[in-house]
């Protein structure tokens, strides 16, 4: 198990090293980065919306729940909904999401190509099929999820602020104050390291065991879930690494 476990570090390494040789194209590739950068990011934004405004009006009426005591003033529900959603709900969370929506697409399309021979065919014509192919994928979403990420922010602290609203237990002003109250900086920085980190394990990892597929199309809908799945952990293992030097 460990010999295959340092089989595909390897592979995977290799993948990465092979993304960096000169374009043949470069407006075929920048064309291919375009397209994926639309795929992934106006692909993924409805499901980005729903889930984060939902996350913010969650964990706002949670956290009204949670603090009963008339001794905590309310503009204390709106500092925790804003650094729960900055510091772990709209990077980690969403990313895992993410890692469902966009790792599955990645990898079911690398190992479609795969299978159906394109990539072997991009070889012959003399052009790297992990430069053309993985490289825009993964720089795509580098570019792309950070930007959902933030997005994210905004939806997730606007949703607990309507619900909030609605459910009665803070007023829109209180939240509005709380939100700026004890602001630091660094929590939007923290945020931003972790959306970057977790863009380029989900793509990457994605892209590795789509790229190397072997077999039939039943091999591709395993490929998908693995890729998931590890993308899933390394996420999570990044998240606790990254907290604890950073934090």
């Amino acid at each position: 198990m460990f010999s295959t476990l340092l089989t595909h570090i390897g592979r995977y390494l290799l993948m990465l090293k092979a993304m960096f040789s000169k374009p043949e194209n470069f407006k075929m590739y920048w064309k291919e980065f375009m397209t994926q950068c639309y795929e992934i990011g106006y692909g993924s934004l409805p499901i980005v919306v729903i889930i984060s405004i939902f996350l913010g009006a969650v964990t706002t009426v949670q956290t009204a729940y949670q603090l009963v005591s008339p001794l905590v003033p309310q503009a204390t529900i709106a500092q925790i909904v804003r650094d729960s959603m900055l510091l772990e709900l709209s990077p980690t969370v969403l990313s895992i999401v993410l890692a469902g929506v966009i790792g599955s697409k990645i990898a079911s399309e690398l190992g479609n190509m795969r299978v159906s021979e394109q990539i072997d065919a991009l070889e012959i014509m003399g052009v790297s099929p992990s430069a053309y192919l993985v490289f825009p994928k993964i720089m795509a979403s580098i570019v792309v999820i950070p930007c959902l990420v933030v997005i994210s922010f905004v939806t997730g602290i606007w949703g607990g602020r309507v619900a909030g609203n609605f459910s009665g237990v803070i007023s829109p002003n209180v939240f509005d104050m709380g939100v700026r109250q004890n602001f630091s900086s660094f929590s939007v920085v923290f945020a931003l390291i972790k959306a970057y980190t977790f863009a380029f394990l989900i793509s990457s990892i994605s892209a590795y065991f789509g790229y190397n597929v072997k077999g039939g199309s039943l091999e591709i809908g395993r490929a998908s879930t693995r890729a998931v799945v590890v993308s899933c952990i390394m996420v999570l293992l990044a998240d606790y690494i990254l907290a604890a030097l950073l934090l």
